[in-house]
């Protein structure tokens, strides 16, 4: 029954004497893809050529006056002139601003906001007041034109009102007392035409000019909070650097205890963890507003209310538990298979002790990464800034042309002017209706797409680099003397030599899944306003199919490099022998690997929680001695998770190199069993330590 099984998943692999480990003599895999890989790399070059002579950037860093000019820019005339001026505010409050982002009213820039309530009618009967007037007006306002005429022509507004710049734009200075709205500490003002408005009536009209005017809020304060603690938090991770370093060289020499002291303090962390968030819970019991649910909170941009409530402290509690509970389970559950795990961990660590230089391969992987991410985002503003101008009638009247395209250049003596004698040609938006515009939604998914293709390659390269380093480390009768001078060098020549077709192919599989699944994502938020609970079930259904799908296929992509490294064949014949190998040792890959990756795990979870407790003590103020040092934020918690998260990362990048060479390893190891029997002519490459846990012997040599 076992052999039927093992035959339907392929023939073991037979002994082979002259096999030494990684093949050198090997030949180019998987050309095909080689040259489309090549073909698409250089159409993205040309993507990124055409988006940087058609794009400009300025368009989403200046904001834009109702000419299309740019307020602020150096090198023109509106060089000293950096904010945006709305000639009547309200008329942002028109639902049309929401669907064009264009308020129906001229914007011209200026050098600062008005800062006091003044009206045309007013100012034009005094001097002085009518030059300060004149610094909101369009060219050619003179003395000698007449208040008709200068509302007519729409030269200046109707009226001024206190404002402050805020995103290099002019709002309205609103304020509070009570319950009562206020702008420039007025509660009425009058609108140029006579009539006497209530400051709330801007309030409309502000919130529509700034529909993410709360966010950009947040938004500043956490780039000021970074600007306070940018130093503290690079002090953070190199702290975790150091850690993971110090963590992996101790691993080196002392595997076992490490793994078993890892294990207690995750344990010990998460405890204090769960302590302290009881002890929280405990101290706001009666406290004035400490019981009012997170649902009827709802969402603040101050995140420091969420930590004055119970219910906050709770669930930290309660996720923190159940976290605790499942690792004790698991390993009470999985304790034998921990000592397997353990000297393959121990292997691992004498492997990379002998390949150093494998530890930092990941920045090289970084590196490229870095690279990919900067094209890919260069590449996208460029792109989503190369449209031109578009000018549009705006109108206060009914006008058959309104909201149609216009050309300011000759709109005073075009049809639709004499046919709507009130309306103005301003500028709407950025858009354009050539080919390359037609075009532009299907270049910034290709750009999307080849980000994705370019990544995972770039990760790729550096799994088939590593994986055969570490097999010319397993398969070495004699280590170091049978392996290579420069195994991580030699590995990456191979790789790039003779394998790029087979890396991008891999590569290539998976970023289509991945593209799937922005678009998914881009789908559910399209039919969120629908409220079709069938569509939102089938949506949710085929993201939890595509994200399982691009698991699977990461770990085969995995597996196959590995293959790949050591044998040199094309990628779907390497994916189906490791599958197949997989598959024959279906209870050690089940169990084994997933406890090592799992033991692996919780050395991240470990420098991720140290570090972590330690940012949150330094900027939360919590200890005296730390007060007079931590930076004074807005929020603390942003260094705190800008800590945590890149510790994670650098952790991970460390623990990669383990978790490649461990299932590098775990799949010779493999292969030893069904190549050799433990003989003499055939005996067992794995460590004695390994041997041990398996009751695996190599035989003596027969006595002469």
């Amino acid at each position: 029954m076992e052999l039927e099984e093992k035959s339907k998943f392929g023939e073991p692999r037979k002994y082979d004497p002259s096999f030494k480990g990684p093949l050198h003599n090997r030949g180019c895999t998987d050309i095909v893809c080689c040259i489309l890989f090549i073909l698409a790399i250089l159409g993205y070059i040309a993507v990124g050529i055409l988006a940087w002579s058609q794009g400009d950037p300025r368009k989403v860093i200046y904001p834009t006056d109702s000419r299309g000019q740019f307020c602020g820019h150096a090198g023109t005339p509106l060089e000293k002139k950096p904010l945006l001026f709305y000639f009547n505010i309200m008329k942002c409050a028109s639902p049309m601003v929401l669907l064009e982002f264009q308020c129906p009213t001229t914007q011209m820039c200026v050098e600062k906001c008005p800062d006091k309530f003044m009206t045309l009618i007013k100012a034009y009967t005094n001097k002085k007041d009518f030059e300060y007037y004149k610094q909101f007006c369009q060219e050619g306002v003179t003395n000698s034109m007449g208040i008709p005429e200068i509302l007519r022509l729409r030269l200046c507004p109707a009226m001024l009102t206190p404002s402050r710049p805020f995103t290099r734009r002019c709002f309205p200075a609103l304020g509070q007392k009570g319950s009562v709205i206020t702008v420039g500490n007025h509660t009425h003002f009058e609108d140029g035409n006579g009539n006497t408005l209530n400051a709330k009536d801007l309030v409309d009209g502000v919130k529509n000019a700034t529909v993410v005017i709360e966010a950009r809020q947040v938004v500043m304060k956490i780039f000021e909070d970074y600007t306070q603690s940018w130093y503290w938090i690079l002090l953070g991770l190199v702290i975790a650097m150091v850690t993971s370093l110090l963590f992996i060289i101790l691993l080196r020499f002392l595997a076992g205890i490490m793994v078993w002291i890892m294990i207690v303090l995750v344990i010990a962390v998460i405890g204090y963890g769960i302590f302290h968030c009881y002890m929280e819970y405990a101290a706001l019991k009666g406290e004035p507003g400490a019981d009012v649910t997170l649902q009827d909170l709802g969402f603040q941009t101050d995140f420091a209310v969420y930590l004055q409530i119970r219910q906050t402290w709770l669930a930290f509690m309660i996720i923190l538990a159940i976290l605790e509970v499942i690792i004790i389970l698991l390993l009470i559950f999985l304790r034998k298979r921990v000592l397997i795990a353990i000297a393959l961990i121990k292997e691992a660590s004498r492997a990379i002790g002998h390949v150093m230089s494998s530890l930092f391969y990941p920045l090289f992987t970084f590196l490229l990464l870095s690279m990919v991410i900067a094209y890919w985002a260069v590449t996208a503003v460029f792109l989503s800034t190369s449209n031109e101008p578009v000018y549009k009638v705006f109108n206060e009247t009914d006008c058959e042309h309104s909201r149609k395209t216009c050309n300011p250049a000759n709109f005073s003596t075009s049809p639709m002017k004499y046919l709507c004698p009130d309306s103005e040609c301003l500028f709407a938006f950025y858009g354009g209706e050539t080919v390359y515009h037609k075009y532009l939604i299907g270049l910034q998914f290709y750009n999307v797409f080849l980000f994705f293709w370019c990544a995972n390659f770039v990760t790729a390269l550096g799994q088939m680099t590593l994986a055969g380093a570490f097999a010319s480390y397993y398969w070495a009768f004699v280590k170091p003397d049978d392996m290579p001078a420069f195994p991580v060098f030699s590995a990456l020549g191979r790789s790039l030599r003779y394998h790029t077709g087979t890396l991008a192919f891999g590569a290539f599989i998976l970023s289509v899944v991945q593209i799937i699944r922005v678009l998914l994502e881009y789908l559910d938020h399209k039919l969120k306003g629908a409220k079709n609970k069938f569509a939102t079930f089938l949506m949710c259904c085929l993201k939890c199919c595509f994200w399982c799908l691009e698991k699977c296929i990461k770990f085969l992509n995995r597996n196959a490099y590995i293959m790949v490294a050591i044998y040199g064949k094309n990628f779907c014949t390497s994916a189906r022998d490791a599958f197949f190998l997989l598959m024959r040792n279906m209870i050690r890959v089940a169990v084994l690997d997933k406890v090592t990756d799992f033991l692996l795990f919780l050395g991240k979870l470990l420098i991720v929680g140290l570090v972590g407790v330690f940012a949150f003590f330094f900027f939360s103020g919590r200890v005296k001695a730390f007060e007079d040092t931590a930076p004074h934020l807005h929020y603390y918690w942003v260094p705190i998770l800008t800590v945590v998260i890149g510790s994670y990362l650098i952790a991970h990048g460390f623990f990669s190199v383990y978790a490649m060479c461990v299932d590098t390893l775990f799949l010779c190891f493999l292969e030893d069993l069904e190549r050799n029997d433990g003989s003499a002519e055939r005996p067992y490459l794995m460590p004695e330590s390994l041997r041990k846990v398996l009751n695996k012997k190599n035989k003596p040599p027969p006595a002469e």
